[in-house]
């Protein structure tokens, strides 16, 4: 089993409000879950209007699936015009060998 995370943070220049942020993030959140079957949820800068953090997670069998898995992932993200990409982090979740 091979797992990771992503650390999307992202900024969004033309939010006036929380609610105008919300509906740049929601179709954003809902289709990385519908295109790509990922867990993600915002996970930071709640209460700002111009900057959001999501956090993405995937299981897949093989290293090389879930690297292009998040590719994917990452190519979605960029896709969106109206949120600029500050930085993206991947973290490889590694199994503890028990002995």
């Amino acid at each position: 089993m091979h797992a990771a995370a992503l650390r999307i943070e992202l900024y969004l220049r033309e939010s006036r409000s929380l609610k105008a942020k919300r509906a740049a993030v929601k179709p954003m959140v809902e289709g990385l879950y519908k295109r790509h079957r990922v867990s993600v949820a915002e996970v930071d800068h709640h209460d700002s209007w111009h900057r959001a953090t999501l956090g993405v997670a995937a299981v897949a069998s093989t290293q090389s699936h879930l690297g292009d898995l998040l590719d994917h992932v990452e190519r979605f993200v960029w896709s969106f015009p109206e949120v600029e990409v500050l930085r993206i982090d991947r973290l490889w979740i590694e199994e503890e060998d028990e002995t």
